[in-house]
């Protein structure tokens, strides 16, 4: 779990960001990395689910975008 992702979704001090899987994926162009975290409070209970994705282009200039969103 990288702590850029913690600070990307915004998870409030006392929670918990907990990795819940992974994917890789090739198209168009491009390489990404998509992964799915728990948030969990203070007391160890789902709060909510996220999906973080990091593509980069795997022609010049390389360029990167990461995003995340919130699952229902």
């Amino acid at each position: 779990m990288s702590e850029e992702h913690r600070k990307l979704i915004g998870i409030p001090e006392g929670h918990t960001l907990k990795q819940a899987g992974s994917e890789r994926e090739q198209r168009k162009g491009r390489d990404t990395d998509i992964d799915f975290y728990e948030e969990l409070n203070e007391a160890g209970e789902l709060v909510a689910k996220y999906e973080v994705r990091e593509s980069m282009s795997i022609y010049p200039p390389f360029t990167n975008h990461v995003s995340f969103k919130k699952l229902d």
